[in-house]
């Protein structure tokens, strides 16, 4: 309604039949009509005057298209449909009967009616069930069939387009950040150029020098050759100390015509002092890159009081983006030069050292004016929202310890890992074997839709759920189907070990850096919804920790000659935390006790002595605890643990009897985040929980399952990340070697000399129990290793 685009609304009717009942109607009238759908329903509508446009593929259908998509006439579409049936638009169908076997049927016997007359001629199920099932069928063509004689009334100049309300417009992009689309809604620039200075001139440098040391603060930005941190070469740095006014000095531009530039090197020897200073707070968008490239040019940036791209994710967690360009948009209602209008697209973009230094220093100052006016408006709102502590103490202080992190990079074995590639392409042909044996045919097992044909047509096996795509063969679907059929646990045992293979013991050896011999994988500090870290290429958390092939993989990851890995993994974080924030007094004292928490746990469930408990109890125990954490009902509960749901409900509710404090608590997460929209964890981090309000009953339950288990993943978070901080400082007080090279879930994994194994084994385990004060002690597990493995 914002964009003033007329909408037809009828009680009662679905938008298919209203879009039906138009179309027909100008039909009539004489006119052509473009129904713009990727809804295959609304191919029994088409006709000569009648079209259907996917944008998504860019498609347009008519009858000819229909019947080469369908195999009949659109008019013939609706039997198709009433014999496969839709799950997502709740038609059932025929069981056991999918498109392929509709259109055949179809074609064969021409229309569903007759087909049904005519069932005792089909053999086989599919005829058994086509006899049983005959009544479902009609019923799913009728729900299946568009109403084209819905009395919708309207008048053509009622469908006028008028321009669109922009001022609404803007309000409803930025409250559901829509970034793209609040770019293009905001195409003229509103940060003036006027101020904007290029610095080619030593009596130019040296003013600005003079500025900046008189400056209580700055923004810098650095333009470089590269993305990646360890092959970039800087082109040239922007500066900005006052609003909408910044100053661009290019050190690196090569190409014809380029005007004489200073020298880079004494650039940088300028520069040092100022950056190299605690004491004066520097302000950047993603200082993790800035910082990387100066430490390279023997630069180590200190000082670094206000990362705008950490700001916005503390603020809000759930933005789109926390990108440049998208936080200019939404905060200064400006649209950003792009690279792309700077450097050129596709095939003819060139290197930044290329670019124009006139159209550079525009580009470079815009981005460090952005920045500098971003973070006046970011600092006051995170004092506001109890967050400024958080962002100094924590956040700000792990964006250089991830920096390093990053560049010391992890060892790794490529020997090893081309044995494991190996040895995993022979499971995996003896996998496929066995699954095609099972199928009685040979089929592409990555299809999924090749897959969910042998599964539910091919073997008929129960469960089957369909997509507008074809059938679901998602992990849900698949572990349902294990428990009793061989084939389904064979399938989800090749994808795990293919993905392993194409996602580790192949990926990794690409992503040694030839000029460290490591594997440098990315933290990213703004991504997750809860505070935690995510790493990429290679993402660290995805390798299991209980199988085998876990372990494997975890044996590449190895410490150089004369040093050992140390493996730091907080036992238990979130149920220690969960004990905190209730103060349940039966965790608390377990906790205290030192105790075994899932034995108990099991102890109690089951009302037996602890010295009775079976491992698989102990097991069933701790799936409770956790899918407490994440807010588990008595039906996922079952699922998992493989219990009737009646006997899950009664685990839940002997568990609660005894854990009431955890059960208030869990109960005041929900009613805070439906009051405030928020949770918040232990160090003040504000989580939203948009999904609590929503008005689908779905939807709401996932944002109450969120409630629950955002503030305890969330301080987690917190405690990590203080942990991280606090023994970074320590051993740089201590003058240590060792070094933090991996964060992995609640584990910290540090290479460590072997002179320093018992420094290291202290310190660590001092300052990550003491990272923050709980009513329950932490614990750390700490070991040694040559591999990470080993150490685990």
């Amino acid at each position: 309604r914002a964009f003033n685009i007329p909408v037809l609304e009828m009680e009662g009717f679905e938008a298919d039949d209203i879009i039906g009942a138009m179309a027909r109607r100008c039909e009539e009238d004489g006119m052509q009509v473009v129904v713009v759908t990727g809804d295959k329903d609304l191919m029994q509508i088409v006709t000569p005057s009648v079209t259907l446009l996917d944008t998504m593929k860019d498609k347009v259908s008519g009858p000819a298209e229909v019947e080469e998509r369908f195999g009949v006439e659109p008019e013939r579409v609706v039997d198709v449909l009433g014999l496969a049936g839709d799950t997502s638009d709740n038609i059932p169908g025929v069981p056991g009967i999918g498109e392929k076997t509709a259109i055949k049927l179809i074609r064969e016997f021409g229309t569903m009616d007759a087909l049904l007359e005519r069932a005792g001629e089909v053999k086989g199920k599919t005829g058994e069930r086509l006899k049983e099932f005959a009544d479902q069928a009609r019923l799913s063509r009728r729900l299946a069939t568009i109403d084209r004689d819905t009395p919708v009334e309207y008048r053509y100049e009622d469908l006028a387009l008028t321009p669109p309300d922009t001022r609404r417009l803007a309000d409803l992009f930025r409250e559901y950040g829509f970034t793209t689309l609040m770019k293009e809604l905001t195409s003229e620039a509103s940060l003036t150029t006027e101020n904007y200075r290029t610095v080619l001139t030593e009596a130019e440098f040296a003013r600005l020098l003079d500025d900046l040391r008189a400056a209580p603060a700055f923004a810098v930005d650095l333009e470089t050759t590269s993305l990646n941190p360890l092959e970039a070469e800087i082109v040239g740095l922007s500066f900005s100390f006052r609003e909408h006014e910044a100053y661009y000095v290019p050190v690196g531009h090569r190409y014809e015509g380029a005007p004489v530039q200073l020298p880079r090197e004494e650039v940088l020897q300028a520069l040092a002092p100022l950056l190299t200073d605690p004491e004066r707070p520097k302000i950047g968008q993603n200082l993790k890159y800035d910082y990387q490239v100066l430490r390279r040019h023997g630069i180590e940036m200190q000082g670094m009081w206000c990362d705008t791209m950490v700001a916005s994710y503390l603020l809000n967690p759930v933005r789109s983006s926390h990108g440049l360009d998208s936080l200019s948009v939404e905060f200064l209602d400006h649209k950003m030069i792009s690279y792309e209008e700077v450097a050129g697209k596709g095939k003819e973009q060139v290197c930044f050292s290329r670019v124009p230094v006139e159209r550079a220093a525009v580009y470079s100052c815009e981005d460090a004016d952005a920045t500098f006016l971003l973070h006046g408006l970011f600092l006051p709102r995170l004092a506001d929202g109890g967050m400024e502590r958080l962002f100094h103490d924590v956040e700000m202080p792990l964006v250089k310890i991830l920096a390093e992190m990053e560049l010391e990079g992890v060892r790794i074995d490529l020997g090893l890992l081309r044995e494991l590639s190996d040895g995993f392409a022979g499971q995996l042909g003896t996998l496929e074997q066995d699954i095609f044996a099972m199928a009685g045919c040979p089929f592409n097992i990555n299809s999924p839709k090749q897959l969910g044909e042998v599964l539910f047509e091919r073997l008929g096996l129960p469960t089957g759920r369909k997509t507008k795509t074809g059938w679901s063969t998602d992990m849900d679907v698949l572990d349902r189907l294990a428990q009793d059929h061989e084939i389904a646990a064979l399938i989800l045992q090749y994808r795990s070990i293919s993905k392993l293979k194409s996602t580790y013991t192949d990926a990794l050896p690409k992503l040694v850096h030839p000029a460290t011999g490591r594997v440098h994988t990315s933290y990213n500090q703004a991504v997750t919804n809860t505070g935690r870290l995510s790493s990429s290429e290679p993402n660290l958390q995805n390798i299991p920790i209980r199988t085998e092939e876990g372990r494997k993989i975890r044996r590449a990851f190895t410490a150089p000659e004369g040093s050992l890995l140390l493996s730091a993994d907080y036992s238990q974080i979130e149920l220690r935390v969960l004990a905190h924030l209730s103060e349940d007094r039966v965790f608390c004292d377990a906790f205290e006790k030192d105790e075994d928490i899932h034995t108990r746990t099991a102890a109690e469930v089951f009302d037996i002595m602890p010295g009775l408990v079976t491992p698989e109890m102990r097991r069933q125990a701790k799936t409770i605890n956790f899918g407490v954490i994440y807010g588990q009902g008595a039906f996922s509960l079952a699922r998992q643990l493989g219990v009737a749901t009646k006997t899950a409900k009664e685990f839940i509710d002997s568990y609660f009897a005894r854990h009431s404090g955890a059960r208030e608590f869990l109960d005041r997460c929900i009613a805070d985040a439906e009051r405030d929209g928020c949770v918040t964890t232990l160090l003040g981090r504000r989580l939203p929980i948009p999904d609590i309000r929503s008005s689908n009953g779905n939807v709401k339950a996932f944002g109450q399952r969120n409630a629950i288990n955002y503030p305890i993943q969330g301080s987690a978070a917190d405690i990590i990340k203080m942990a991280m901080v606090r023994v970074s400082e320590r051993m740089k007080r201590e003058g240590l070697k060792s070094r933090l090279i991996m964060q992995v879930h609640d584990e910290l994994v540090f290479e460590v000399p072997e002179d320093e194994r018992l420094a290291m084994e202290a310190l660590v385990s001092r300052e990550m129990e003491h990272a923050v004060h709980l009513r329950v002690p932490l614990k750390v597990d700490v070991n040694f290793g040559r591999n990470w493995s080993e150490a685990h």
